[in-house]
């Protein structure tokens, strides 16, 4: 599994209007660590579980607002959690690196997932919002952002494996 992580892939193409854009995908040199999660049952109804160091497990329902009974946990809610905690941890760090702990301090992140119909294809897609509470400092924003491991996935790609096991 690793040497598939560490696979480089060439830019992408992706057509903007009348033109193509060339889009970069993020690849990794340098695994810090691996984290497995395994899904059963029925998807967005069924069952999640990490096994890790402090493995868990979550059962899964579909949200009220998609015709469930909205009694467990859904996956938008997990995504919007860990970009939430990413995002705090990169604004501390280039905080750290920049000289400006103070200004995050108290910082609080906010993230919405919005789960709905793309006007471009079939099925569905997601868009986030994200409010940083307790910092002023603009460029320290832009710069954790910059530097958040979910914001680069999809403002510039990863690389993604599928394959049968």
């Amino acid at each position: 599994m690793l040497s598939a992580a560490r696979t480089t892939f060439a830019a992408s193409r992706i057509r903007v209007g009348p033109t193509i854009a060339r889009r970069t995908v993020v690849t990794l040199k340098d695994i810090k660590y691996t984290t497995t999660a395994t899904a059963t049952g029925q998807g967005r109804n069924g069952e999640v579980k990490s096994s890790d160091e402090k493995p868990f497990s979550l059962r899964l329902t579909m949200p009220k607002a998609m015709g469930g009974n909205g009694d467990g946990q859904n996956p938008e809610q997990l995504f919007a959690m860990g970009y939430a905690s990413c995002f705090l941890g990169a604004l501390q760090m280039m905080a750290s690196k920049t000289g400006k702990v103070d200004a995050a301090k108290n910082a609080i992140i906010h993230t919405s997932v919005h789960l709905g119909k793309p006007a471009e294809m079939e099925g569905f897609a997601l868009a986030v919002d994200i409010k940083v509470e307790g910092v002023e400092d603009e460029e320290l924003i832009k710069a954790g952002h910059e530097a958040c491991p979910y914001s680069r996935a999809l403002e510039h790609g990863i690389v993604v494996n599928v394959s049968k096991a």
